[in-house]
């Protein structure tokens, strides 16, 4: 990277020292910044405060006080509050860069901080964290969602390649279906492994994950590489009869999980056919399996 994009060593902040914050905070130690003061609520926070970024907890006027870059590493319902709370406080924050990691929000949340003089910055880690030590190893390579006013593009990226992590332009506008797609995703795919898990589980399979593991593997390697044209199973082959039976064997053993299976059954169909995977006769029978009639 040109050294003339790189940042200036900055005094950071975090705002909420929770697994996303305490992990992007210890990323731009490494980077070579300086974690100066971070605020929490839990004991949790706390530990995290102490052990990963080597501060204490304080209070947040006060970690903005101290900071030039000031993570704001807070739940998203919680975000909106706390930007209108520091802008409605006088503190001061005139040339403070804050950041937010938050993929559904873009830059119009950090509004009433702009106003009194805050640059913004939207980075989102594409990544899952546990709270475990391998949270932090996670960001290399790991993409962001990008989302900055135009003159602070190379600073934002600048920031996400010293995180290790891979910068990915994301206009302002498009920050709440580019969440949907990264969480739906990641998030239902955890349910959906969990329900099938369950479910073998409960007709005597002794290690469902062990099961479940080469498949999964085979299906997301697939799907990564080929997109719609890796799929394989019943709905592209159109065995509408097999379909039904897993209806009908879902609707008695989990009533929940038939209803799920259901809509990704229907989606899959839609996808197949626009794909030419599926015959538009074939797709036909599935939707009819998979239709109303299924609960009489």
């Amino acid at each position: 990277m040109d050294t003339s994009d790189r940042p200036a060593r900055l005094a950071v902040g975090v705002l909420g020292a929770g697994r996303v914050g305490s992990v992007l905070g210890a990323a731009l130690m490494q980077a070579g910044h300086r974690v100066v003061a971070a605020s929490g609520v839990s004991d949790a926070s706390r530990l995290r405060a102490a052990e990963t970024l080597g501060v204490e907890l304080t209070r947040p006027d006060r970690v903005i006080e101290r900071a030039e870059l000031i993570l704001l590493t807070v739940p998203d319902d919680v975000l909106p509050g706390l930007v209108a709370g520091l802008a409605a406080t006088g503190v001061d924050l005139r040339g403070k860069l804050l950041v937010h990691a938050s993929g559904a929000f873009g830059l119009g949340v950090l509004g009433p901080a702009v106003e009194a003089g805050a640059v913004p910055l939207a980075l989102h880690p594409v990544m899952t964290f546990t709270g475990r030590g391998d949270d932090l190893n996670r960001l290399t390579g790991c993409s962001f969602g990008v989302t900055s006013p135009p003159p602070l593009r190379p600073v934002a990226e600048a920031l996400v390649i010293e995180m290790g992590g891979e910068p990915v332009w994301i206009a302002d506008a498009d920050r709440a279906l580019y969440h949907a797609a990264i969480a739906g995703a990641a998030n239902h795919m955890v349910t959906l492994v969990a329900e099938s898990q369950d479910l073998l589980a409960g007709i005597g399979v002794e290690h469902p994950g062990r099961m479940l593991g080469p498949l999964l593997g085979a299906a997301l390697d697939n799907v990564l590489r080929l997109g719609i044209n890796g799929l394989t199973g019943p709905v592209v082959r159109g065995d509408a009869g097999t379909v039904r039976k897993h209806v009908d064997a879902l609707i008695l053993a989990a009533p929940e999980a038939a209803d799920a299976y259901i809509a990704l059954a229907r989606l899959t169909a839609d996808r197949a056919l626009a794909a030419g995977l599926l015959k538009p006769e074939a797709a036909e029978l599935l939707l009819d399996a998979l239709g109303g009639n299924i609960w009489t």
